[in-house]
């Protein structure tokens, strides 16, 4: 696992990555897709170094994001 600081990082980093995707495809105010993105399962998984989705590309990550909204 990356160090503390690096995983924060990137879990940062993705998380801002996915609500700018929400941004553009739901049509919602960035404080909005945030909300969205910390009430999200997807979150939970993605703050987990277990799960290793802080290594993954946000396009992807945002994939999981949107199956788990259907």
């Amino acid at each position: 696992m990356a160090d503390l600081a690096t995983f924060g990082w990137l879990v940062d980093s993705i998380t801002k990555k996915i609500a700018a995707f929400i941004v553009e495809d739901e049509h919602v105010e960035y404080d909005e897709a945030l909300r969205r993105v910390y009430a999200s399962k997807l979150f939970g998984k993605l703050n987990d170094s277990e799960t290793a989705l802080y290594r993954e590309g946000a396009a992807y990550v945002y994939q999981h994001y949107l199956e788990e909204r259907i």
